[in-house]
């Protein structure tokens, strides 16, 4: 019998493979655990129509991505930070609070675990903190450490 996998199933197929399984495996094991479907016309149709939505929307955040990195190259994002005598910071920048300067100062939002700060944030001056968007795309914010 042909099923379709709707998940991954260890050591027989991965979840959206077309694949011929015996008739009893299938009726007795996979059909009444909703692990499968049947491979009918109508499946096959709904299945292809799945793939193509799925990568038509990777396509849309891929091109999204690439948009918001383009963006962030030509902006500056201020942070301000209270120091002390010698221009040390009362803790580190964070990358929250980063995230939290650009959309107030820029409209543009990004998750925190976005930003790779290679080394904390601990005096004032500009930096530059890296921002992985997926897809093979990286961004670089910049950052003024300013006194608050």
């Amino acid at each position: 019998m042909k099923v379709i996998f709707l998940q991954d199933v260890r050591g027989q197929a991965k979840k959206g493979e077309l694949k011929e399984v015996s008739d009893g495996y299938a009726r007795n094991y996979l059909l009444p655990r909703n692990l499968v479907i049947e491979a009918n016309k109508d499946n096959m149709n709904a299945l292809a129509l799945k793939e193509k939505a799925r990568k038509a929307q990777e396509a849309r955040e891929r091109a999204e991505a690439a948009a918001a990195a383009d963006r962030l190259k030509e902006i500056v994002t201020t942070v301000r930070a209270k120091a002390g005598a010698n221009g040390k910071l009362f803790g580190a920048v964070t990358s929250q609070e980063i995230c939290d300067a650009l959309k107030a100062q820029h409209g543009i939002e990004i998750e925190k675990n976005k930003l790779v700060q290679s080394e904390p944030i601990k005096a004032y001056g500009n930096y530059e903190v890296k921002c992985r968007f997926g897809y093979g795309i990286d961004g670089v914010v910049h950052v003024l450490v300013i006194e608050a």
